[in-house]
């Protein structure tokens, strides 16, 4: 099974006067937690996926174009593009200006660039020749022999196979598909024709994977039809051209329609993504991303994108990036092992063999003393089942709700109980044909908010919570609904609206923050708050020991005994660093604040509203920051285990921000002493550490610059110094 889950907006792409939607992007570079996107114009932009925030931005000079996607040196840290097909700039992080970073220009133009973990950069020409960066910069003008003279390029990937990099591109000539595969060190290069097999229709994207020294290519038709082509990485010095074939994956349509545009991404070995525009004959032009199972040959999930999409899809990291209006959109999903059972949704408890799946349409009602059996529920197997049936079919029509109008929905809602309204709310949500949905949610809650500002017994926070989870909600679209839940501290509704919606004011997030902090750990427990996020990193029945360490006495050993000896002051300190290694708050409050570190904000709105924090919560929110500070350096990645977990910049941005608003409170309280000092003395020894780790990493360099000694004879001994 795969499914979307999460989405938000990493940035607003570059328009062009006179068109609705802006050009797709010329390239998506990976690099880390990061990516490296280029405009079809002058502009290369760095940006930090998990903060949602941009790090750098470079642009060429004006009149020049960049007409290669910038890449990051895996081997140098450093960024590589092209610009006017023949121009090499090489820039580091720090550099401000492209004028003045190095700069080389070639002898033909350039296709590609493509990014090689642990190698250098390799290059492809558009004559098919490929060569590595280092081999380039040592003499640029060196002279690049051409593999072929009226083939174009359409489509590259480079691999890495037992520590040997090398490219697979596709170009087509006269309608004929020609597949390469090219090694740089030891040169080998292999030439593949692709066999058409009959299909007539029009190639629109390449994506591929590798596995046991063999590229499984897949081709996207506009029919609809998804191809796989299997290409080896090592072949036999042969002269002769071998002819490849094709095997038909999987058909996303049947009913005629054919793709304009799209973009095939692979998202594991059984799972696809497919971006573009589909024109069905009746003249219905649809935008959608779907995610299938090419194993069963089944739609997983489905987005569809009514601000149009240039048909882009890139897939990195557990994320799929899209165009969207002019938006470029992050999707994460999730991809579960494929079975039959799973593809059919038909998977049987084990615990229970004796019942089985039932799907009953939403819109049936507990009444009559009828069941209502939700997707994928269990129910009292056959002869049971059966009477249910039966009992339905008496019944007729009774149980079965028409569809609702929004005009009805919201007479429902001005007067009726709140399980009515949620009952009515499944009904009219089940409609899959609502048209102008965004418009239609923001009008429903709209009217449920001015009921419960009106009545301030009426609260359905059932369903508030049922649209809150509807991706295409904004905090502008429905200003109303987190003011509601914060009069009535829903930290619930609070917790969902901050992850799905992108525009929230950063005084509505301080006023959450100030109410997560408020809020009794007792109080949260009685609420259901899933708390597996925080599980890997927080140990709960230890914070419960640390809550109250001195009513167990042991051998006669108590803290309060300990102090009075003649070692209290050092007993006391140790205490204190023992208690630092614990979680300050409870896991479901600590679920609740990382949300908060987790959602965008700007830094000059946000610090005077941070202002509004009382000293209480300031000393325990920079407890808890410095408990996940000292996880995250536990790490060797540095990140906190589980999904929705603030990263380590996340953490010490708000460290800093909170400091910097209530830096005399903090500095004159005397609790704050120790948690100041141990602060200090914590980073001070990570950035001996970190410097310690930069001369090592000098001397490595310089190691390495020593490649190739000189010949000093048949036997040597050499010493090498590290200073």
């Amino acid at each position: 099974m795969a499914a979307f889950c999460e989405e938000f907006t990493l940035c607003t792409l570059a328009g062009t006067e006179g068109s609705a939607l802006p050009q797709g992007p010329l390239g998506l570079e990976p690099d880390r937690d990061r990516v490296l996107l280029t405009d079809r114009g002058r502009t290369v932009t760095l940006y930090e996926v998990s903060d949602k925030k941009p790090l750098g931005c470079w642009s060429v000079k004006q009149g020049q174009t960049i007409t290669c996607p910038a890449v990051c040196n895996s081997e140098t840290g450093e960024f590589v593009l092209v610009h006017d097909d023949k121009v090499l700039q090489i820039w580091k992080e720090d550099d401000t200006n492209l004028d003045k970073v190095f700069k080389a220009t070639l002898s033909a133009d350039v296709y590609r660039i493509h990014s090689v973990p642990n190698a250098e950069p390799l290059v492809l020409f558009r004559n098919g020749a490929v060569k590595t960066l280092d081999v380039l910069l040592a003499s640029p003008q060196q002279e690049i022999k051409s593999v072929f003279s009226n083939e174009v390029i359409r489509w590259s990937e480079a691999f890495v196979e037992v520590e040997k990099p090398g490219v697979v591109f596709i170009t087509e000539e006269d309608a004929n598909c020609f597949i390469y595969v090219q090694h740089c060190n030891p040169y080998m290069l292999h030439k593949f024709k692709l066999d058409q097999g009959g299909e007539s229709s029009t190639l629109l994207s390449f994506a591929a994977h590798l596995r046991n020294k063999t590229v499984t290519l897949l081709c996207l038709y506009s029919s609809g039809c998804v191809y796989k082509v299997l290409v080896p990485l090592l072949q036999s010095d042969s002269e002769e051209q071998h002819t490849l074939s094709k095997s038909l994956l999987t058909r996303l349509e049947e009913s005629g329609a054919i793709f304009k545009h799209a973009s095939i991404a692979i998202l594991d070995k059984d799972h696809i993504a497919v971006t573009g525009c589909l024109d069905s004959p009746e003249r219905n032009t649809k935008e959608w991303v779907s995610l299938w199972n090419t194993k069963f040959q089944t739609l997983q999930d489905s987005k569809e994108l009514p601000l149009g999409s240039t048909g882009q899809c890139w897939c990195y990291g557990g994320r799929l990036f899209i165009t969207h209006g002019k938006e470029l959109k992050v999707i994460l999903y999730k991809c579960e092992t494929s079975s039959l059972a799973a593809a059919l949704g038909k998977i049987k408890s084990t615990a229970t063999p004796e019942t089985k799946s039932l799907s009953v349409n939403w819109n049936m009602l507990q009444e009559d003393g009828l069941l209502c059996v939700q997707p994928d529920q269990s129910v009292p197997a056959k002869s049971e089942s059966k009477r249910l049936l039966r009992s339905r079919r008496t019944t007729g029509t009774k149980t079965q709700l028409e569809p609702l109008t929004v005009e009805q929905l919201l007479l429902i809602i001005k007067n009726s109980s709140p399980n009515v309204i949620e009952e009515q709310l499944m009904n009219f949500l089940s409609n899959a044909q609502i048209p102008d949905f965004q418009i239609c949610v923001g009008n429903i809650i709209l009217a449920l908010v001015n009921r419960c500002e009106a009545e301030p017994a009426f609260y359905p926070s059932n369903c508030l919570m049922q649209l809150a989870q509807m991706h295409s909600l904004s905090y502008s679209t429905c200003p109303g609904l987190m003011t509601v839940a914060l009069e009535k501290t829903d930290v619930c509704l609070l917790q969902l609206c901050l992850q799905h919606f992108p525009d929230i004011p950063e005084a509505v997030t301080c006023a959450c923050l100030r109410i997560f902090l408020s809020i009794s750990d007792e109080s949260l427990e009685e609420m259901n708050i899933n708390i597996d996020s925080v599980a890997g990193y927080i140990d709960t029945a230890h914070n419960r020991k640390m809550e109250n360490p001195s009513e167990v006495i042991q051998n006669g050993f108590s803290f309060e005994l300990e102090e009075n000896s003649c070692d209290g002051q050092l007993t006391q300190k140790s205490h204190m660093m023992d208690r630092s290694k614990f979680c300050p708050v409870g896991p479901q409050k600590a679920i609740l604040l990382n949300t908060i570190l987790c959602s965008a904000y700007s830094e000059t709105f946000l610090l005077p509203h941070l202002k509004d924090l009382s000293a209480e919560q300031v000393i325990l929110f920079l407890q808890y920051l410095q408990f996940l500070y000292m996880k995250c350096s536990e790490q060797a990645t540095t990140n906190l285990p589980g999904i929705f977990c603030p990263t380590i910049n996340q953490i010490m941005d708000w460290m800093c921000l909170v400091l910097d608003a209530h830096f005399t409170v903090v500095v004159m309280l005397p609790e704050a002493k120790g948690l100041l000092s141990s602060l200090h003395k914590f980073v001070r020894a990570q950035v001996r550490f970190y410097s310690e780790l930069n001369k090592i990493e000098g001397s490595l360099k310089e190691l390495q610059r020593i490649n190739n000694p000189k010949d000093v004879g048949l036997y040597s001994i050499e010493v090498l110094k590290l200073v």
